[in-house]
């Protein structure tokens, strides 16, 4: 009996002749009986050899890792072990052949490993033999199986875009692609396949989606690859409930299949400007509490110079409660707190503590007694709270103090983990300000639907013009975002005048698709949901990298196959490329 799964044998099995093969996993000497644990994807099954056996002396040198083939005779273990699927049961080993024998590892191979993750990165083929790593590999196989079928049978078109496409600007930093054919031109990695998604639209394809390869040369994180994976899909004649319901019917049959559990649709929505000013971010963990809380009516007329001041330049005063945990933060704590805060350019963090009914702190001195009973009513003060306030600029303030409010849930172990927050952050902006560019750029893109009442407002209010965007956030996690595009010419046309593009401009970055839009454009919008972070989540780890099989690196390497890496002259020369120095 041949079966390349180990764990499909069981008790049941016993007396029956099988052929397996796999990995070493371990090898023990116990009173001249040889053990050895064969794995294979699926798990491990223990092996017998005799010393009477011809092969024993082969099987005595086996080092770990090496693959092997084994024939022989399933019998009832006498040591059972429960951890394992075959703990009830071993292979006496009639025939034995080695088909490759391994050297020392530059790491053991287990679960508990203590290997840097540079090493494992280097060698990502002996680090994808852990079970902990291949299991999330093999949940992402999964999501994609579960994720193709609900589309097929929702009646939708699996259609692949180009890799090699046009660099356009609105965005973060294009991959370019030198053509040797066209010296002197480049085509861009696709950011996403937006435009060529809309196009499928004008060519009546009414419901689209693919698994599609993303590429984006920008500063990396934990949850961030410089080529990424995102499940795209795009809908005609709809509205953003459409869309919206489309992707929560998705995830339902996504949590269903994977953890087992029922979604409660519809899924919650809070307008963006809500998000920034209860939890100071657009994708808000809303598996705790903390919301922010606004100051402002209490310092209205303030002594303290510094809330003063704030005021009058129509800044915020917000806080934060971290309840019964005073006694937690000592002033070095504190003053880490306040470092913390200034990296989102707070200017500083204000405290008070409320022990043994009174309160001190920072400002205990400039604030008012008035003041003070204020606050403890208004914000629910009680015994062994602490309040954070940040008084800033409002965008300041309050997206400092939504990084704090993250970081103390998880410092203070206020994150419900056990069940999961999805929900909808919409009605974006249209516009955000760039400090670097010093001017508006577009939130999302340049193709996303202003609100009608807002089109007349696209050249003259930028900063309160709001758009049919949407994000669906998953524990803290943007997760997924899309919008209703724009179908009227007119339209785009102000949406690329409102970002500063000439119409020469425009039609030299996007012509072939301000053209097609010539000949009758359906209403249209879609979504694209981050796969590699969907697995991320769904498989309970906060490292992007272990869910994607040969990841780069945060400098955007891979250390493994050594890339990027440099190219031979006679190649740039046929591309038509010289290098120079990098500039400072």
């Amino acid at each position: 009996m041949k079966k390349n799964d180990n764990t499909m044998f069981d008790k049941k099995d016993v007396g029956k002749k099988v052929e397996l093969k796999g990995w070493v996993a371990k090898k023990r000497n116990l009173g001249g009986l040889l053990f050895i644990d064969l794995r294979d994807r699926s798990g491990i099954i223990q092996l017998v050899v005799k010393p009477e056996h011809k092969d024993y002396e082969t099987a005595s040198n086996l080092k770990s890792e090496s693959v092997i083939r084994a024939t022989g005779t399933i019998v009832e273990r006498e040591s059972k072990n429960p951890k394992l699927k075959t703990g009830e049961i071993e292979v006496i080993v009639e025939e034995l052949e080695v088909y490759s024998m391994a050297n020392d590892l530059p790491f053991e191979i287990t679960e508990d490993t203590t290997a840097l993750e540079d090493t494992r990165l280097k060698y990502r083929y002996l680090d994808l033999r852990r079970n902990s790593l291949k299991e999330k590999i093999m949940q992402r196989s999964r999501l994609m199986h579960i994720i193709r079928n609900f589309f097929y049978e929702e009646g939708f078109v699996e259609v692949e875009t180009p890799v090699l496409c046009k660099s356009t600007p609105e965005g973060a930093r294009d991959y370019l692609v030198p053509s040797r054919v066209n010296h002197g031109k480049f085509y861009a990695l696709p950011q996403s396949p937006q435009i060529f998604k809309q196009l499928l639209m004008v060519g009546g394809m009414e419901k689209y989606f693919q698994i599609a390869k993303c590429f984006r040369d920008e500063d990396l994180r934990a949850d961030r690859q410089p080529e990424f994976t995102q499940v795209d899909l795009e809908m005609s004649f709809v509205e953003e409930e459409d869309v919206m319901d489309t992707t929560e019917r998705l995830l339902a049959k996504v949590w269903k299949e994977m953890k087992g559990v029922d979604l409660k649709l519809p899924l919650p929505k809070i307008k963006y400007d809500d998000a920034i000013r209860l939890y100071g971010s657009d994708k808000p963990d809303l598996r705790f509490g903390m919301e922010i809380l606004s100051l402002n009516s209490i310092f209205q007329k303030t002594e303290f110079t510094v809330f003063q001041n704030v005021l009058k330049e129509k800044g915020e005063i917000s806080a934060i409660v971290a309840r019964n945990c005073a006694d937690h933060y000592s002033r070095k704590e504190i003053d880490k707190l306040t470092e913390y805060v200034k990296t989102y350019r707070a200017s500083g963090l204000a405290w008070l503590k409320y022990t043994e009914h009174d309160f001190s702190g920072s400002i205990r001195k400039v604030v008012t007694d008035e003041e003070l009973e204020q606050i403890k009513k208004e914000c629910a003060i009680e015994e062994n709270d602490i309040l954070f306030i940040v008084a800033d600029k409002y965008e300041v303030a309050k997206t400092s103090l939504g990084a704090l409010r993250t970081k103390l849930g998880k410092e203070l172990g206020l994150i419900d983990k056990e069940n999961d927050k999805l929900l909808w952050v919409v009605d974006f902006p249209s516009f955000e300000w760039s400090e670097e560019e010093n001017r508006f750029v577009a939130c999302h893109h340049p193709f996303t639907a202003p609100k009608e009442e807002d089109i007349d407002k696209l050249l003259t209010d930028k900063a309160h013009c709001y758009s049919k965007a949407y994000d669906i956030v998953i524990n803290g996690y943007e997760a997924g975002g899309g919008s209703i595009r724009i179908h009227r010419a007119d339209v785009q046309a102000k949406m690329f005048e409102s970002l500063g593009f000439t119409p020469e401009q425009a039609k030299e970055k996007f012509g072939f698709f301000l053209e097609a839009f010539q000949y009758g454009t359906p209403p249209h919008g879609g979504l694209a949901l981050g796969l590699d972070r969907l697995t991320m989540l769904l498989t309970g780890t906060d490292n992007i990298r272990d869910v994607i099989a040969f990841p780069k690196t945060a400098s955007a390497s891979c250390l493994m196959s050594e890339c990027p890496n440099q190219v031979e002259e006679k190649q740039l020369k046929e591309l038509g490329i010289q290098l120079r120095g990098k500039e400072e």
